[in-house]
């Protein structure tokens, strides 16, 4: 049974003890994902892709000493509608795996994987007001349908 994270605090200690290489993947979860040939399919095509795709943890070197529970805040943020998009039992999880190449939306696809934990629907909420409380006005998710 994959362990639920609970608050943005749990994130970080699983980031800070697993290091950079980890991923999140909004799917109906492990199970599903790795029973189906372990591949995603592009959205707009159907063609199947050489891994699954997932969203990069990777703290990135211009961050600097910056705050990891604001980064992997923004990382949450920006994919959060990925939930809405794809259908009921959709959630995030976070997995180590081995990037393999990359998505039409150059996304990450990776290979290998290891599921680590599931993540709460509380973290989403802490990770917006987190994110929302920036005060950006140019700051948004990542979501193609607010463009239509």
């Amino acid at each position: 049974m994959l362990p639920t994270v609970k608050d943005l605090r749990e994130l970080v200690r699983l980031f800070e003890a697993e290091g950079d290489d980890l991923y999140v993947r909004w799917s109906r979860g492990p199970d599903v994902d790795l029973a189906d040939a372990a591949s995603s399919r592009d959205g707009l095509t159907g063609i199947p892709l050489p891994g699954l795709s997932a969203n990069s943890l990777r703290r990135e070197p211009w961050w600097g000493d910056r705050s990891i529970r604001l980064w992997l805040a923004r990382r949450l943020y920006d994919y959060e509608h990925l939930r809405d998009l794809r259908g009921p039992d959709v959630r995030p999880w976070v997995l180590r795996a081995r990037e393999v190449s990359r998505g039409p939306d150059n996304e990450p696809l990776v290979v290998a994987v290891e599921p680590l934990a599931w993540v709460a629907d509380e973290v989403l909420l802490e990770a917006r007001r987190l994110v929302d409380g920036q005060g950006s006005a140019e700051w948004g998710p990542m979501d193609r349908r607010a463009h239509r």
